[in-house]
């Protein structure tokens, strides 16, 4: 029996979306945010693409490799979910 990949969380999704774009604001590649988080670079890019849900660990070490306060990063994800949400709504005819 085959196991069926799930489709990534949205908030996993949102997570990584804005871990991506903070890291190409500041100009660095996805090795430079590997060494200055000690996490290698296959797992950052896990969680750029929502496939790696990150631990609370994960989440400061990577706030303080991109030098941002977790509190900034939190309503940065919950915009980012407010607007993957309002592209999944269907439009109106």
């Amino acid at each position: 029996m085959s196991k069926a990949k799930k489709p990534p969380l949205s908030h996993n999704i949102a997570f990584g979306l804005v871990v991506a774009e903070l890291r190409r604001g500041r100009r660095m590649s996805q090795d430079k945010l590997s060494e200055a988080s000690n996490f290698d670079r296959t797992s950052i890019s896990l969680l750029e693409r929502g496939l790696r849900s990150p631990t609370l660990d994960t989440v400061i070490c990577l706030c303080r490799a991109l030098e941002i306060p977790y509190s900034q990063l939190a309503v940065l994800i919950e915009a980012k979910l407010e607007q993957l949400h309002a592209q999944e709504k269907p439009q109106p005819r």
